[in-house]
Formats: structure tokens, sequence, C-alpha cells
């Protein structure tokens, strides 16, 4: 019989991919977080590095329709610090 891991709590916090094509034709992936994402000549070899990165999960790779630009700035919050909460401010003792 086969050996199975039990699902483990890293698989459930996989960040998203996104996969489209930049204004180049390049296919771009990015990770929901703007940290891990790169360029690629093929659609294949994108899908490929999303799913190595993401723990083979086809159901967080998702395709974006229209022109997406490759975003390595690591600045995920930025869209959002207008209208969301302050950032986060690390404890301080007194």
């Amino acid at each position: 019989m086969g050996h199975s891991e039990p699902p483990s709590a890293g698989h459930s916090a996989s960040p998203l991919y996104y996969i489209g094509r930049d204004s180049h034709g390049h296919w771009v992936v990015q990770d929901e977080n703007r940290l891990s994402g790169g360029l690629f000549v093929d659609r294949q070899q994108a899908l490929k590095f999303a799913l190595f990165e993401n723990g083979d999960r086809p159901e967080l790779v998702v395709t974006v329709p229209g022109v997406f630009e490759l975003d390595l700035s690591g600045n995920a919050f930025g869209a959002r610090q207008a209208t969301a909460e302050p950032p986060f401010q690390p404890y301080a003792r007194s």
C-alpha cells in the first residue's frame, strides 16, 4: 500500500497564483502577495512554475484576462492602504 500524507496547515496557506500575458506578449505569473513570480515564454512553463510554487494545487491558479504586468514590488497592501485599516503596527512595550 502507498503512503499518503495528511493535509498540512502549510497547504491551506498556499497563495493564489495569477497567470496572464503582459503588454509584450510574455506569460506572467505572480502570487497574490506579489512576492513571487516571473516571466515565461509560454503558458505551459508559466503554469508549471505556478503549480510548483503552490504545492501542485491547480484550484489556486487563476487566469487573468487582458493585460497583466509583473509587479514584484512586494507591496501587497499598496492598493488597499487608502481604503483599508492602517498597516500593522508592531507591539511596543511600555
